[in-house]
């Protein structure tokens, strides 16, 4: 049996199905994200897991157990969540070793894990501080270390970078990946930004309406996702028919008896596509506009009925140029049969 295992799990709050039938596993060590808009069920899930909701179907099961009637104190998992949930009266110190305290370990063993897991956050400097004293990125690392000093089976974080600013946040997703690895230990985490995720994660989990719609690799997510959804929601997808494919070159071939395809921005380019060239599909274009995204400018085009957004390096076009170009170019194995 993997590490963690959900099995057939349903939970309702009155007449809505918050979350349906999802059934998976986890293996060890893998950090794994919970990816989707808000009200489809991610947290609800993550809650199920530190057995803070109660659902009506299904088993959980944790390290070969049977969670699902087990109370949250006795699941050795740990919780990280957006709020911090500092105790203001108490230093870094004391916030990190109440866990520990609790379990009535001995002072010295306290000290030692403590110290151990504000080296592990960088704040040993910090240990006397109060709350209030610390900047929002500090906080949540005192928050984090005190989730991981009770060594627990597996670490929960309910979007615990969503509150803060850019720079701190691209900082802090390096240092949880970076501890993640050092440690070992199993993480799922709770996100809405799809950078984030791909940053971070070995599989997510794109979750739509209480189901999961797709669990694969970042690479595997984004170069092929299997719905709608998922392409509209990972990335940046152009999704056209088969009869609109057709419109721009007559020699798109159909694959399988998918109606629905995906495109990628990057891949559609803005210069000839000189191997393979019987499987390149050629098209005029009517440049609209374009915006710069830092090294790459995004380019949006009509081709006939349908809107394209093509994405080039900034460096290889001359975008002072750009409303002179109509031809544009795609591989068809760049193009992706997905669900409706």
């Amino acid at each position: 049996m993997s590490y963690i295992t959900i099995d057939n799990l349903s939970l309702s709050f009155g007449q809505n199905r918050v979350l349906k039938d999802l059934s998976f596993s986890i293996e060890k060590g893998e950090l794994i994200t919970l990816l989707g808009p808000s009200g489809c069920g991610k947290s609800t899930l993550l809650r199920v897991l530190a057995g803070l909701e109660t659902f009506q179907e299904g088993d959980v099961y944790l390290d070969g157990e049977d969670i699902s009637e087990v109370a949250p104190k006795d699941r050795n998992v740990g919780m990280v969540f957006q709020s911090y949930a500092l105790f203001p009266n108490m230093t870094v110190f004391e916030n990190i070793a109440f866990g520990l305290s609790i379990k009535k370990l001995p002072k010295q063993e306290i000290k030692e894990k403590v110290n151990t897991a504000l080296a592990l956050v960088n704040l040993q400097e910090k240990a006397d501080h109060y709350p209030d004293q610390l900047s929002g990125g500090q906080q949540q690392r005192v928050s984090l270390a005190r989730s991981l000093v009770t060594e627990p089976k597996v670490l929960l974080l309910d979007e615990p970078l969503s509150a803060l600013d850019a720079k701190i946040r691209k900082q802090l997703q390096m240092d949880i990946l970076m501890l993640q690895k050092k440690l070992g230990i199993t993480m799922i985490f709770v996100t809405h930004d799809q950078e984030e995720a791909m940053i971070l994660s070995d599989r997510i989990f794109v979750m739509n309406a209480g189901i999961i719609e797709q669990q694969a690799s970042p690479a595997e997510l984004y170069s092929k996702p299997k719905s709608h959804f998922v392409a509209s929601f990972i990335g940046n997808y152009n999704i056209l028919s088969t009869d609109e494919l057709k419109q721009l070159d007559s020699a798109f071939t159909p694959k399988n008896d998918k109606n629905k395809y995906a495109i990628r921005s990057e891949a559609i380019q803005l210069k000839p596509i000189h191997s393979d060239h019987d499987r390149v599909l050629h098209f005029k274009g009517k440049f609209d506009h374009s915006i710069i995204l830092g090294s790459t400018i995004r380019c949006f085009f009509q081709v006939g009925p349908s809107k394209l957004t093509v994405d080039s390096i900034n460096n290889d076009i001359n975008s002072e140029n750009l409303h002179q170009i109509e031809d544009l170019y795609i591989h068809q194995d760049n193009i992706v049969a997905i669900d409706e």
